[in-house]
């Protein structure tokens, strides 16, 4: 696939290019906002002690914004309505998802300054999302949507899309304030505040599936997704609302980590991608719980956590974050032989192979996991194997791209 070439950053030439492209791509003419946090600049630092690619950060970030533009031009596409824009899913299920929409949110965001239309992007992924509001708490998304953007599959949200959209809101507001055409940070607090009543169990503190969940339902109602786990955004609701409530959550979230790494995983520190028994004994979820024969293994959704965990250590140095990461960092090292491509795409939480073959999707993630450990060399393997590898899907470039962002020390937080 042919990549797209970065626009010059200043002076006429640029602003003929944003133009043109907003006349093709339905993009309102607003001014953009000069971004606080550009790509690049690295101005918020990691903790003390992550590991970044030996090849530097200048070298680092030049692979990241290539793949992103890769990655945009395969799946960052206008939706139905003029200065609406969307993530093309293309899944089994539906043409988008809201978890693409709240990827796209998240890397749009953190690639302002190195794409003159990322404001624009990401106000049209913003736009596409409030146009198409679950049916259970209109600030939520309806989870999924077909070529035409009607809502398929019910009208009911996911909490992992709404989490990754009110996370981006706030980064929106860091990036460029909210006093243009979009409020970020009102927005963003609609959202918070839609998630705290429709997605998160009153009694565990632990977020459910989505909105379409409640007490009426205990067995799902008492049930957790474990890459839904999203400790930093947790941690940045608590610290931009002043919430402490948001405290409460993260920590309930730690404990859960901690006790399923210890009781079902102790020597690998796998997670499974449903818990159930939140409420009393959590376990791992039966086979066919909600998606499939693997639902209590590790695989296509407990396959982001590396990422989930390993970039709250990195940016918060939380021990709790940075021991849990550092636990899958060492086992995967040794079960793929120090050797990237030899990570294997599904285990049982003991480490059996489920799925032999390698994926971008599951590989990528345990090079966010290895920045809070101690092997420079396995890092610099796993971002060789993404710095140099092709495409695969939307599932696994998208999950691909986020990593690369969180390696190269281009995550934000607001």
């Amino acid at each position: 696939m042919q990549q797209a070439h970065a626009r010059p950053r200043r002076g006429g030439t640029r602003l003929a290019l944003v133009l043109a492209a907003a006349a093709v791509l339905g993009v309102p003419l607003a001014a953009q906002a000069a971004p606080n946090y550009p790509f690049a600049s690295h101005r918020q630092a990691y903790v003390a002690g992550t590991l970044s690619p030996s090849v530097g950060r200048a070298a680092a970030d030049q692979s990241t914004a290539s793949f992103y533009r890769t990655w945009k031009q395969r799946y960052l596409v206008p939706a139905c309505k003029a200065g609406e824009y969307r993530v093309k899913a293309s899944t089994a299920d539906a043409y988008v998802v809201s978890e693409g929409q709240g990827y796209g949110m998240l890397i749009t965001v953190m690639m302002a300054g190195n794409d003159p239309d990322a404001q624009a992007l990401f106000d049209g992924l913003h736009r596409y999302n409030r146009g198409h509001p679950s049916n259970q708490n209109p600030a939520l998304l309806a989870w999924a949507q077909d070529v035409n953007c009607k809502n398929v599959a019910g009208a009911d949200s996911a909490t992992d899309g709404d989490l990754d959209i009110a996370y981006a809101l706030l980064l929106a507001d860091l990036q460029w304030g909210s006093g243009g055409s979009i409020n970020y940070l009102a927005e963003a607090r609609k959202v918070i505040a839609a998630i705290r009543s429709s997605n998160v169990n009153a009694n565990t503190k632990l977020v459910t599936l989505g909105d379409w969940v409640d007490s009426g339902s205990p067995n799902y109602y008492n049930a957790t997704r474990s890459s839904d786990w999203m400790l930093g955004h947790f941690r940045g609701f608590a610290s931009k609302l002043g919430d402490s409530y948001w405290t409460g959550v993260l920590d309930a979230h730690q404990n859960l980590i901690a006790k399923m790494q210890s009781s079902y995983a102790p020597n690998t520190g796998l997670l499974p991608d449903f818990i159930v028994n939140t409420n009393t004994t959590a376990k791992p979820a039966p086979a066919n719980f909600l998606e499939a024969d693997t639902d209590g293994w590790y695989s296509w959704n407990a396959g982001r956590v590396p990422w989930r965990i390993g970039i709250d250590a990195a940016v918060s140095g939380d021990s709790r974050s940075r021991n849990a990461a550092r636990k899958l960092s060492q086992w995967i090292k040794v079960k793929a032989g120090n050797n990237a491509n030899n990570v294997r795409s599904g285990y049982k939480l003991d480490g059996t192979v489920t799925e032999n073959y390698n994926s971008t999707f599951f590989t990528a993630p345990f090079a966010v996991a290895a920045t809070v450990d101690t092997d420079q060399a396995w890092l610099d393997k796993l971002w060789t194997y993404m710095a140099s590898g092709g495409t695969s899907d939307y599932y696994g470039d998208s999950v691909k791209l986020l990593s690369m962002l969180a390696v190269s020390n281009n995550w934000l937080k607001p």
